[in-house]
C-alpha cells in the first residue's frame, strides 16, 4: 500500500456522504416543485410543522444552519406567506418564527414525500434505519466539537 492511498477519493468518508446527499436532494426536487419549495425551505418547514413556533437560534441549531444561511430562507418563506417572523415580547433580540395557516395547510400536500423518496433510495427499511442511526451518530460527534 502506497503512503498516498489515504488521499484517494475512494478512501474518503466525505465523498460518498457528499455525493449521496446531492443525489437524495435531487429526488426531492420534482416532489417539492409543486409545493413551491426548495429542499432547504422544505427542511425549515418540516421543523416548523413539528414545532409550529420557535426562535431562530433553535431552528438554526436543529438544522445545522447559521444565521447567514437561515435568514434569507426565512425571508423567502415569509414572502410566500408560509411563516411569520416576530420579535419576542420577553427579549426583543430573539426572533420567533411561526407557521401561518397557509404554511400549516402545505403540510397536507407534503405527506407523501417521505415515502416517495424512501422508495427512490432503493434501501430496505432496515438499511434505512441503520444508515439513519449512523448518520445521526456522526452528526452528534460533529455537534459535540
Amino acid at each position: 500500500m502506497d503512503e498516498y492511498d489515504v488521499l484517494k477519493l475512494e478512501n474518503q468518508l466525505c465523498f460518498p456522504l457528499y455525493a449521496a446527499s446531492r443525489e437524495i436532494i435531487k429526488f426531492y426536487k420534482p416532489l417539492l416543485d409543486p409545493l413551491g419549495l426548495t429542499y432547504t425551505q422544505y427542511l425549515v418547514m418540516l421543523v416548523l410543522w413539528q414545532r409550529r413556533k420557535m426562535n431562530v437560534k433553535e431552528l438554526g441549531d436543529t438544522l445545522f444552519l447559521d444565521s447567514g444561511t437561515l435568514t434569507p430562507l426565512l425571508k423567502k418563506l415569509e414572502s410566500m406567506s408560509l411563516i411569520t417572523r416576530t420579535r419576542s415580547e420577553e427579549d426583543e433580540r430573539v426572533l420567533i418564527v411561526e407557521t401561518t395557516v397557509k404554511g400549516r395547510r402545505l403540510r397536507d400536500k407534503a405527506l407523501d414525500i417521505p415515502a416517495e423518496v424512501s422508495a427512490l433510495t432503493g434501501l430496505s427499511q432496515d438499511e434505512s434505519l441503520s444508515l439513519y442511526a449512523l448518520l445521526y451518530k456522526l452528526l452528534g460527534s460533529a455537534k459535540a466539537e
